[in-house]
Order: C-alpha cells, then structure tokens, then sequence
C-alpha cells in the first residue's frame, strides 16, 4: 500500500479565495491529505473550527494525522459531501464562514495501483471506490450494464466520440471473459478507436474518467449540493470549488447562476411580485486557472477551475 500523498491543487488561489479570517467555522468538504484543511486551520488562529468530509478511510486517516497539531480545532467524517447538512448537524454546526469542494481524484487513489482509477497499470482491478465499503466498482459497471447504457455512460462522463463502438466491444468481450483488469479495458478502448484519432492524451483517459464517474455517483446532485451549500454561507461567507472536467464546472456555473439571479418579473410590470433578490455574488466571472509554476510541479492541476461566490 503506498503511503498517502496528495499535492493540494491551486492552495494560494483557494485560501485567498475563501477570504480567511480569524476564528470562524470553515466546511472542507473533500478533505483529502489534509493540504487545503492545513492551511485553512493555520490561517483561521487558534478560534477557527474547522468540519471536514471524506469517503477514503485511506485520506481520511493521513489527514487526521497532518493535521494533529491542531487537535481539538477540526473533525474529520466519513460522509460524502453531499451529506453535509447531516454531518453539519451531527457538530452542531448551522451556518458557516467558508466552504470548500475539491472533485479531484488524489494523486495517491491515482497511484495505487489497487485501486485501479488509472490505465497506467494493466495489471490493476477494476475497482475504481473512493468509498472502498461501497458496492458498486468498475468491474460491475463494466460487465453487467447493457451496451446501451454503457454507451451513455462513456458519452456523457466521458464526452468520448466512439463511445458507441466502446461499448459494444466491452460486451463483445465479455461474452466470452469478464473484464477483470485496467489492461483489459485499455485494450478495447484502444481497438475500438480508429489509428488516426490515438494521438495527444492517452486514448483511455476519457472512458476510465466516465466509469469512475459512475462508480462514484460523481455528478449526481451535484447542482443541488451547490445550491444548498452556498445558503449555509453566513452574510460575506465564501464558497471556493475546483472542478476537473467541463460538466463539473458547467453544473458550478449554472448554480452560481441561479444564486445570482435577481427579479425575475416581467419588464412591463411596475414593481415586483416575486420579491427574489440575488442570492451571491460571483467572484470568478471567468473561473481561475493553475500558474505556469504550479504546472512545472504538479500537472494534475492542468485541467483545474476554480470558481468562487460571496454570499450576499
């Protein structure tokens, strides 16, 4: 097993983001290594409360032991950020200063080759948890779902163009064996798109992406969770998140959208009936990008956006 290790993508960025100040109570809701949780507990004095959420027993126990210097300032739970009213509840917590979301895989779940997250090694399971108690894993994705809902899959997670030949290949596969390994599933991957089409990024990369997607239940709710979220903002609270892929961010933008959205009332009405004023402010208009610098060090932060809202 590799010991736990995790370089917290765009850290300046998030921590001015969030605008830290002494004290408060701050929401890191993919706690991770502990990277983000580190410095926001170090930036907040000895009155910031930090509550923080992961479903890797794995990261939950690096982080618990990164940040022990500031023991009785945090909690860590095991809970998927989406359950964060029930977590905020179980710390008797109701509005907070700060939120924090993070949908990046660590480089450590990237890394381990027992996890089975990267086509890097063929020999890894296809396992793909960030909640290794969960029953769902790549392996039953990819040998019991009909070709049809496969093909979905891989086109929506995945925005894969040959996803349709993908799919019907995994079950032209499986007919005869089970698929059992990361090698297995690159080499369809890699026969069902035409010589031409496999050059730049790795040609698995987009449909290992779409299955631990589905895995994980990554983008269900997600809209929701931000929406929900950003109200438990206190009055100029922040909400930071970094998203690693389009549909994440577009679900970000068009919440932050909707929190935004003031009278919605017909222009040829004299006052307004529906009383909605805007909900947030929208820091990013354009979301923030990694430096050059960061790239050279740590080129999982290439795909990163970082967007961020201000709670009115």
């Amino acid at each position: 097993m590799l010991e736990f290790s995790h370089k917290p993508v765009m850290l300046e960025e998030c921590m001015q983001g969030l605008a830290l100040k002494e004290g408060g109570v701050w929401y890191d809701g993919t706690v991770g290594g502990g990277g983000h949780s580190y410095e926001i507990l170090k930036r907040t004095s000895k009155s910031g409360r930090l509550i923080a959420t992961d479903l890797d027993d794995e990261a939950i126990a690096a982080a618990t032991n990164r940040l022990k210097e500031f023991d009785g300032r945090f909690e860590i739970y095991k809970s998927n950020y989406k359950d964060f009213s029930l977590v905020f509840e179980r710390a008797g917590v109701d509005k907070i200063d700060g939120a924090l979301l993070d949908f990046g895989v660590s480089s450590h779940q990237l890394d381990d080759e027992e996890r089975g997250f990267t086509y890097r090694n063929p020999n890894a399971p296809l396992d793909m948890r960030m909640n290794t108690s969960a029953y769902l894993t790549a392996e039953i994705v990819l040998n019991t779902y009909s070709e049809e809902k496969l093909a979905r899959i891989l086109k929506t997670y995945g925005e894969e163009t040959f996803a349709k030949q993908i799919a019907r290949n995994i079950v032209k596969y499986r007919e005869n064996n089970p698929l059992k390994t990361s090698g297995e599933f690159s080499e369809i991957i890699k026969n069902s798109i035409p010589a031409k089409f496999r050059y730049g990024a790795p040609c698995e990369r987009k449909s290992f992406q779409a299955i631990r997607i589905e895995v994980n239940e990554e983008l269900d709710g997600l809209y929701e969770l931000v929406l929900s979220l950003t109200r438990r903002l206190k009055k100029s609270g922040r909400i930071a998140i970094l998203t690693f892929h389009s549909l994440e961010d577009r679900i970000v933008k068009e919440a932050f959208r909707e929190l935004e959205k003031p009278c919605t009332c017909p222009g040829n009405f004299p006052v307004c009936v529906c009383g909605r004023e805007p909900e947030i402010k929208t820091i990013t208009r354009k979301p923030i990008t990694a430096s050059e610098e960061e790239l050279e060090y740590n080129s999982r932060s290439k795909c990163a956006k970082l967007r961020i809202a201000e709670k009115l």
